[in-house]
């Protein structure tokens, strides 16, 4: 997952972590737990992309990182014994760049160490520059019934200055062939881009809509650190002409019927991301592969992971058993504010009973933030629900920012 907090603690701590437990806190029952799995190789880093991804500049080891990825695995199972994989998750990096034979021996390690429900979302992040039809049409055999392709744009201009490796023809093909192999797809859009103009946006909207996929995500454009367009920052539109490209494209999607359900997520009636939902929710994860990130919860602790990110790191220590580099057992205060973090994402906002479910504390420890946040119109609540108003929604992080510990 990609929003997971990024700690560091000692191996000793990471045990420690799993058996530390908070008396005041409790929960009833566990939540829904997801897999996440890291490929971490691409044909090519982008200049905005702060994601643990690594040019595969010669051949990449998929066996070799295949048995890295089950070892890591058998080795988390006394973590999450008994409990069943809702969804799973090929990120990256970009997992298209590997063979579908090998996709589907991860697949058929993970049923045959853990339970997968039948009816589960499994969904694989793909490049259009990566793009064969045997081989998509080889990825359904395997099992992959989401299909989430990374188009950014449809602008040959953009996807240069993105640096992409596929072309705007490549996108389309891809699209279109992706179209009948998968009856949930889904498609991602950047905005605000360098030298973007509203028109162009809306183009890039308009060409995503004609497709109909299931789901649109529509990212804004930031600068992250330790990027190349962080070093070298590119001209981007204004705030101003941001926030209207955001406008223009919530409305353009809403009246082609999709929903709005999360910052940056649209999506047609019974397609919203399951696995996304889940991170939003609060639910559980297992992430396996170099640099991914766990949330894992026990009775009285909840714990968080990362795994080695180097991939030549991760596979070594993955295969001695050891793929953990840190972790730590999560405060209350900290709790507090990853759930809101997450959970005020959702454009309806979340049941109050929730908190405390996947929490094991109470809503009454956040009455001051909440009546100032209410105070601001950037939350409205009753007894049974909170949820961010549309100023909350337009300005998240100050929202965010009452519930930071």
């Amino acid at each position: 997952m990609r929003n997971a907090q990024k700690e560091r603690n000692s191996e000793t701590g990471a045990y420690a972590a799993t058996v530390t437990s908070h008396p005041s806190r409790f929960l009833e029952a566990l939540p829904p737990l997801a897999l996440y799995i890291h490929i971490p190789w691409c044909v090519k880093k982008c200049p905005y992309c702060d994601f643990n991804s690594h040019e595969a500049r010669m051949t990449v080891p998929e066996t070799e990182y295949v048995e890295a990825l089950v070892s890591d695995l058998e080795t988390a199972l006394p973590q999450v014994q008994g409990r069943r994989i809702q969804s799973v998750f090929f990120g990256g990096g970009t997992p298209s760049i590997f063979q579908a034979q090998t996709i589907e021996a991860i697949l058929t390690a993970v049923r045959a160490l853990l339970p997968v429900e039948p009816c589960a979302e499994i969904t694989l992040e793909a490049n259009p520059g990566t793009f064969e039809v045997q081989k998509f049409a080889a990825l359904r055999c395997a099992g992959i019934n989401r299909l989430s392709i990374g188009v950014q744009s449809f602008n040959p201009r953009h996807l240069k200055a993105l640096g992409r490796i596929h072309n705007e023809q490549d996108a389309f093909r891809a699209v279109e062939t992706a179209q009948k192999l998968f009856d949930n797809l889904n498609l991602d859009l950047i905005y605000a881009l360098p030298g973007q103009t509203a028109d162009e946006a809306r183009q890039d909207i308009k060409n995503a809509i004609s497709f109909s996929p299931q789901h649109i995500s529509a990212y804004h454009l930031t600068i992250e650190p330790n990027t190349l367009f962080h070093r070298n920052p590119p001209q981007l539109p204004d705030d101003e002409s941001s926030a209207e490209m955001q406008e223009m494209i919530e409305e353009e999607l809403g009246a082609h019927g999709y929903q709005h359900y999360e910052t940056s997520a649209f999506a047609k009636t019974d397609f919203q991301s399951r696995h996304n939902m889940n991170y939003w929710l609060f639910g559980d994860y297992l992430g396996i592969g170099a640099g991914a990130y766990s949330k894992i919860s026990f009775k009285r602790s909840i714990v968080r992971q990362a795994r080695y990110k180097q991939p030549k790191d991760y596979m070594s220590h993955a295969l001695q058993g050891k793929p953990v580099q840190d972790a730590h057992d999560v405060t209350n205060r900290d709790l507090e504010f990853e759930f809101m973090l997450n959970a005020l994402r959702l454009i309806g906002g979340f049941p109050i009973a929730l908190f405390e479910e996947r929490t094991g504390l109470p809503i009454t420890q956040l009455q001051k933030q909440l009546a100032t946040a209410e105070q601001l119109g950037l939350i409205e609540r009753n007894f049974q629900r909170i949820a961010p108003t549309p100023l909350g929604q337009r300005f998240l992080n100050d929202t965010l920012q009452l519930f930071l510990p």
